[in-house]
């Protein structure tokens, strides 16, 4: 009774919200170029001919950059055992998007997944009919499990993680989370100690299973190749001059990274999240007199001594760690939560943060301990950590042997993954009357 409450509140709310955030949202999709790659499928309007379309396939659900990556490398993974299969790649964002029609998987249809509105999803679901939907880490929206639920379509959550924080938020909303998280079919946990926090909130216990990450799993994963146009543009700068690189970085830290960097003679370059913040990135860099280059503008520094590279780009991240010589994360900083540090790891690259890597717990504490990442607390302890890791390469060495040691827990993850959904379903039971 108190679900079905709740659920009404939600369906009048939804709309006002989505006028509330209409602006701020084409805003962003102008700006990272999402108008003209199909937005009305947001709201299930459909270009393709019905007959076109890939009925009855796998869907798997990613919302922005990092967990189609993951999306992407499970397709792969997939039709390397089951060559000619066909998927669909249902993003929430334009960048998603771009990156699943980037990595030009054949048989694979990109989407956008739908707003969820009933209505939106009911005609997502009649056009594609999918076998099961597989949520990357992903958002359980309450219209599309009640109506895979009613249609027994299976929704299986892989790459789950649950921070203590956030089993704490949900317990608090256990009336409304609860009858959400038991239509889960399969839950595909990244730590044993996640466990108890999942079955907690309703998913049964027989449905739980530790599979490792996908994100961090180092055999299933292209490994990160230095390539000659990035090398060319880093020469520029100063032959074998040792380059400083502040990966997915957040509002304000590219700033307060430089200006350490700056003391220690290495380059900065700097990745920010997104990269429609290209203008405010040169801008803050700007102020603390350093002459910024653009990657998507790349000109010959004129004094490369203060210059810095601004990489304002889409999906080169990963092949951008191959050439540094050590990796900061962004968003521990300024902000919070962190960024993935696999990559970094997997380009044999030593690895700092700041304090805020809750996203990527127990890791980064693990990669603390056992030496293969070093977390500074302030401006200080940065410039300490990142002068000793320039100048001492037997230490770098060893930071990024430790590293990979603690990433090879993962190893193997993707497979694991993959022999779960290939398993038949295990329908649920339905306990609530949902109306």
């Amino acid at each position: 009774m108190f679900f079905t409450l709740v659920l009404a509140i939600y369906r009048l709310l939804l709309p006002v919200y989505l006028l509330v955030a209409m602006p701020g949202w084409l805003v962003r999709m102008g700006q990272r170029g999402g108008f003209g790659s199909g937005l009305r499928e947001r709201f299930s309007i459909y270009k393709p001919p019905l007959e076109d379309e890939p009925c009855g396939q796998v869907h798997l659900h990613s919302v922005s950059v990092g967990e189609t990556m993951i999306a992407v490398k499970l397709i792969r993974a997939w039709q390397t055992r089951e060559p000619g299969k066909r998927f669909v790649l249902a993003v929430g964002t334009a960048t998603g998007h771009a990156v699943g029609v980037e990595a030009a998987l054949p048989g694979v249809r990109v989407t956008y997944a739908p707003v969820d509105f009933r209505l939106c999803v009911k005609r997502y679901l009649d056009r594609f009919e999918p076998a099961q939907i597989v949520l990357v880490e992903g958002e359980m929206w309450p219209h599309l499990m009640l109506a895979c639920g009613k249609r027994d379509i299976p929704v299986r959550l892989v790459n789950a993680r649950m921070s203590p924080r956030s089993e704490r938020r949900y317990r608090k909303l256990a009336p409304v989370v609860s009858p959400l998280f038991s239509k889960l079919n399969l839950v595909a946990a990244q730590e044993a100690a996640d466990l108890g926090r999942w079955s907690a909130l309703g998913v049964a216990e027989d449905r739980i299973f530790v599979s490792g990450s996908s994100k961090f799993d180092p055999g299933a994963a292209a490994k990160p190749t230095q390539r000659p146009e990035f090398a060319a543009m880093l020469e520029a700068f100063g032959k074998d001059r040792p380059v400083v690189l502040a990966a997915s970085t957040h509002a304000g830290e590219e700033a307060w990274l430089g200006k350490v960097v700056r003391e220690t003679g290495a380059l900065f370059a700097v990745v920010p999240r997104h990269a429609e913040r290209r203008a405010e990135v040169k801008a803050d860099l700007e102020k603390e007199a350093f002459k910024v280059v653009l990657r998507s503008a790349f000109e010959l520094p004129s004094h490369a001594a203060d210059a810095c590279l601004v990489i304002d780009s889409t999906g080169e991240l990963r092949d951008w760690t191959a050439h540094a010589t050590v990796v900061v994360i962004g968003k521990t900083i300024l902000g919070t939560g962190g960024q993935n540090p696999a990559e970094a790891i997997m380009a044999r690259r030593p690895l700092l943060f700041g304090p805020h890597m809750e996203n990527f717990e127990p890791l980064a504490s693990s990669l603390v301990a056992a030496g293969g990442a070093v977390r500074f607390r302030d401006a200080a302890e940065f410039r300490d950590a990142l002068e000793r890791l320039l100048r001492d390469e037997a230490l770098r060495k060893s930071s990024c042997d430790a590293a990979a040691g603690v990433l090879q827990g993962h190893d193997g993850a993707t497979a694991r993954i993959l022999d779960l959904l290939e398993k038949p379903p295990i329908y649920w039971r339905k306990r609530i009357n949902f109306g």
